[in-house]
């Protein structure tokens, strides 16, 4: 059993009374550790507007990088409207040629040249806005990182803003606990923690990303072992393998720079 773990267990049986006494002896080199769980930050990707999926490249454990294809949704109306914005500006091209040939031989006016002007960049910009619509259809990958759901299939009709894919960066992934006030003066963002978990490798360590500046109660979730600090600050650290955790996994936090742990009584 590891040093920092390790416990001396007194058991007093009272002959008399019938009373146990438990002493827990923590070394007192031992962190202090925090109950906490992984969260990740997802990175949802869904349509610009209603449509209907042809192709999907990807599915749940896929790795993709940044640029890489995800789904296309059906163009139709797209490229309608691509040919339609076409068909403007080549009109609107000749009547600027006109109203320029006629601006030099002094025949036409300012104003006519001027509105030719303005209709031919009203119709490029109509024209860039289709192509871009058109070219939204079919989405790449933002972000490098695994896919972790799928929310629709081929064939099937999404609305705008709702997500088709869910994407997580290892970046993404960190690790949530709460200390009690008396210990927050001894964390520092950068400070280095142990991570222990059921399943998870021995050598998990992380780095303190985030440090709330506004106190709360102890979530029902968490059961310190300090019962008399009720108020408690959140506390985020960023994983340095974050391949090796798994989100939502329950998990122990050790304070690597805080200070030790003081011998604990409890009677029964």
């Amino acid at each position: 059993m590891k040093r920092q773990l390790a416990a001396l267990v007194l058991v007093l049986l009272a002959v008399g009374g019938g009373v146990a006494s438990y002493y827990y002896l923590v070394p007192h080199d031992a962190p202090r550790q925090y109950q906490g769980w992984v969260e990740a930050d997802f990175v949802f990707v869904s349509p610009d507007e209603i449509g209907r999926i042809e192709t999907l490249a990807v599915r749940e454990g896929s790795t993709v990088q940044v640029g890489s294809p995800l789904f296309t949704l059906d163009d139709d109306l797209q490229r309608a409207a691509v040919a339609d914005n076409e068909a403007a500006v080549t009109n609107a091209k000749q009547a600027y040629d006109r109203a320029q040939v006629l601006l030099k031989r002094a025949v036409g006016s300012q104003k006519a040249f001027d509105d030719a002007d303005a209709a031919l960049r009203s119709a490029q910009a109509k024209l860039n806005s289709a192509r871009t619509r058109l070219e939204r259809r079919a989405r790449a990958s933002p972000v490098a990182g695994t896919i972790q759901e799928v929310y629709f299939r081929g064939g099937e009709m999404v609305e705008p803003g709702r997500p088709i894919v869910s994407i997580l960066p290892p970046q993404n992934v960190k690790v949530r606990f709460f200390v009690p006030q008396s210990i927050l003066p001894s964390v520092a963002i950068g400070d280095r923690v142990r991570i222990n978990c059921d399943g998870c490798r021995d050598d998990l360590y992380a780095r303190v990303s985030f440090i709330s500046a506004q106190a709360e109660f102890s979530p029902p979730v968490i059961y310190s072992l300090e019962e008399r600090a009720r108020l408690v600050f959140r506390i985020e650290a960023l994983p340095e393998r974050p391949e090796d955790m798994r989100i939502g996994q329950p998990a122990s936090v050790a304070l690597l720079n805080a200070p030790p742990r003081e011998t604990a009584h409890v009677e029964k």
